[in-house]
This record gives structure tokens, C-alpha cells and sequence, in this order.
């Protein structure tokens, strides 16, 4: 059967416009593919530009927190050096951690406390001594400016290499909490200042762990043997911490609202 010209020029035709349709579909959904890339690539560089903003915005706060802690564990350190200056000329000394960034060291050379050769009683020297001193620390540390900057106070007795860890981490220890017994005691008069003190305070026995040495590296006992009081400043998650808690919990009375367990 013949097929006209005609008909070949119909069928033709009809291709030619199949064809053109789905070129323009297939240009269609290209365009509407390119587009939506497009916006996806906006959406991702704004959540970008976002992020980075708020990364800024952390890294800020948190030099602001550093900045804050160092100044408040230097006015810590002046008020500490200023309260115990009577008593430099007999060896204790207030300092900065130099091994921990929020701590403060308070050095009492183990003679002040007159403990006799292994025993952990504190005598009558040492008692007097304690009788000045542990007011004149407790006051400076619970004062209203500083005792919601306070973590902890650790009282810690040192011994000289001299006999064995077995003899001296108990000796140590027992003298750090004789230590932190008569100061409690002796804080008895003003019940507020002493419930502050002893919500901060611990006693931990380091034994001959760390040695006194001099600069050629040659141990000093007599330095070696010492009772260190180390107080930490809050970081600045505890201080976080601190806020979040104190928004919910009401202070109990007679005692700063630290946080601190």
C-alpha cells in the first residue's frame, strides 16, 4: 500500500514536535534542577554564615569567662597576701598555682605547726599559730566579693623522702586533718564563717610525693615537711553551674549558696 507524500510529512512533523517537547521539558527540569541547587547552595552558605557567627559569638564569651577567672583568682591572690603579711617574715607565703590556672597556694612551713617527729598532734606553738592564721584565711576566703568564686580549699601535709610511704602518706594525711579539725574548731565562735570555711574545705595527705628541691635539684626537708592550704576558683562551667542552681535552689541559711558539695 503507497503512502502519500503527505502522510511521510505528517509523520515527520509529528516527530519534529515530540522531539521539541521533550527538549523543552528536559531544559525545563534542568533549569527548575539548576535552580533548586542553587537555592540549596544559599540555604547552606547562610546556615554557614550562621554557625560561624555563633562559633564568634562563643569563642568571645569564653575569652570574657578566662579573662574574668584569672582577674578574680589575682584579687583573690592580693586579698590573701594582704590579710597574711604578718605572718611572711615566718615563712608562709601566698601564691599562684603554677601548675593549675584557677589555683592559689597558701605555703605553712611545717615548723610553724611544730609536729614532733612522727606524730601528727599539733603542739601548743603550733596551736597559737593556727589561733592567728586560720581567722585571718577563713575571713578572705568567705568574704562576700570572693566566696561564690571558691570551689575548694585542700589542706595538704607534705613529709621529707626520709622513711618510707608507708610511715609517711598516713602521717600526711592525719596531720592535714588535724589541721583541718582545729581550724573548724577554733572557728566555733562565728558559726557562719565557720559553716563557709568548711563547706570548701578537704584534707589529703601527700607523703614525700613531692619533695621541696632546690635550683641543682638537691631536696630541702626541711622545706619538704609542710602543710599547703590549695584553693581553686570556680571554672567556668561551675560558674555556669553556680547560676543555673542558684536560679532554682534557695540558700540555706549560714552558708554561701556555691553549688559546692
Amino acid at each position: 500500500m503507497a503512502v502519500s507524500n503527505d502522510g511521510h510529512a505528517g509523520l515527520s512533523s509529528s516527530l519534529t514536535d515530540l522531539m521539541t517537547s521533550l527538549a523543552v521539558i528536559f531544559i525545563l527540569l534542568l533549569v527548575a534542577s539548576h535552580n533548586n541547587k542553587q537555592q540549596q547552595v544559599n540555604i547552606s552558605q547562610q546556615q554557614l554564615d550562621e554557625t560561624r557567627v555563633r562559633f564568634e559569638a562563643s569563642q568571645q564569651e569564653l575569652h570574657q569567662a578566662q579573662q574574668q577567672t584569672h582577674a578574680t583568682r589575682h584579687n583573690i591572690l592580693l586579698a590573701l597576701r594582704q590579710a597574711l603579711d604578718v605572718f611572711s617574715a615566718q615563712g608562709v607565703k601566698a601564691d599562684a598555682d603554677p601548675r593549675d590556672p584557677l589555683g592559689l597556694l597558701v605555703l605553712v612551713p611545717e615548723g610553724l605547726l611544730e609536729f614532733a617527729v612522727n606524730r601528727d598532734t599539733i603542739p601548743a606553738g603550733g596551736l597559737t599559730f593556727l589561733r592567728h592564721f586560720t581567722p585571718k584565711l577563713a575571713a578572705t576566703i568567705c568574704a562576700e566579693t570572693f566566696r561564690d568564686e571558691i570551689n575548694t580549699i585542700v589542706i595538704e601535709g607534705h613529709t621529707d623522702s626520709s622513711g618510707s610511704d608507708a610511715i609517711n602518706l598516713p602521717l600526711s594525711q592525719a596531720r592535714s586533718m588535724a589541721v583541718v579539725q582545729e581550724s573548724l574548731a577554733l572557728l566555733q565562735p562565728d558559726p557562719t564563717l565557720r559553716s563557709c570555711f568548711l563547706t570548701f574545705l578537704s584534707a589529703s595527705g601527700r607523703g614525700s610525693s613531692e619533695p621541696w628541691r632546690d635550683l641543682a635539684g638537691k631536696e630541702d626537708k626541711a622545706r619538704s615537711r609542710r602543710v599547703v592550704f590549695k584553693i581553686r576558683v570556680r571554672s567556668l562551667e561551675q560558674r555556669q553551674l553556680h547560676e543555673v542552681l542558684s536560679a532554682y535552689t534557695p540558700p540555706i541559711a549560714g552558708r554561701p549558696s556555691n553549688g559546692h558539695q
